[in-house]
């Protein structure tokens, strides 16, 4: 079977092309917004750890499609997420030329990091961490699935925004309604006074997906404004 063709792996459906795919992501972007999202309240996101398993090696792939490594035929395990937002300044203006990276466990709860628990048991298929450099929309897209608990963690994903001229941005996001958030330590050190409430975002089916793909959408505001 030729790479080019389009064909059906573990029960859903890779493009024509990873490349073709990969730019239909990028310019698609706006397709995957969660209806309300941009009605919310402008807030200064709040800064998160970036906790110890940053990749310590990154990998050879480190594109915005988290599910599938370079032309492997064979997908990650998990429930498929198109993660998308946009990096804003404090005046809710985009950013551009935002270098956002997002890194999480897989479905087996290890990360791309060969000291985290579970190493041993990694899915080789899964990314794990990767790019994406915001464009003059300040939009953002990832492929990646929706994240899963580990001993001591509730489901999220981490986030690091670089930015030329400003230091490292890191914070994470949550899945809106998981119990397992009322017990988290990380997440208890932040009051809702701080913004608790915006990194808890919903994952919500998207209609009409053949394979049960989910939509998450992450806005990220930062607390400066361009100089003039």
């Amino acid at each position: 079977m030729m790479k080019n063709e389009q064909r059906a792996i573990n029960g859903f459906s890779l493009l024509d092309s990873r490349r073709n795919f990969l730019s239909t992501l990028a310019l698609g972007a706006a397709a995957f917004t969660v209806p309300g999202a941009l009605a919310a309240e402008l807030v200064r996101t709040p800064s998160q750890t970036e906790g110890p398993f940053y990749p310590n090696k990154l990998p050879l792939d480190t594109d915005n499609d988290l599910i599938v490594i370079n032309e492997s035929l064979t997908p990650a395990v998990g429930e498929i997420t198109y993660l998308s937002g946009r990096i804003l300044d404090s005046r809710g203006e985009p950013i551009q030329n935002a270098l956002v990276e997002i890194w999480q466990v897989d479905k087996n709860g290890s990360y791309l990091h060969t000291k985290s628990d579970n190493f041993a048991r990694r899915d080789a298929n899964f990314q794990g961490f990767g790019r994406f450099l915001t464009g003059s929309t300040g939009d953002y897209l990832f492929r990646t699935i929706k994240p899963v608990p580990y001993p001591g963690r509730t489901p999220h994903i981490h986030f690091a925004i670089k930015l030329k001229g400003h230091e490292k941005f890191t914070t994470q996001c949550y899945l809106k309604g998981e119990p397992l958030n009322e017990t988290d330590g990380v997440l208890k050190k932040l009051p809702p006074s701080k913004g608790k409430d915006s990194l808890m975002i919903p994952f919500v089916p998207i209609k009409g997906a053949r394979a049960g793909e989910l939509a998450a959408r992450f806005d990220i505001v930062l607390g400066f404004t361009p100089e003039a």
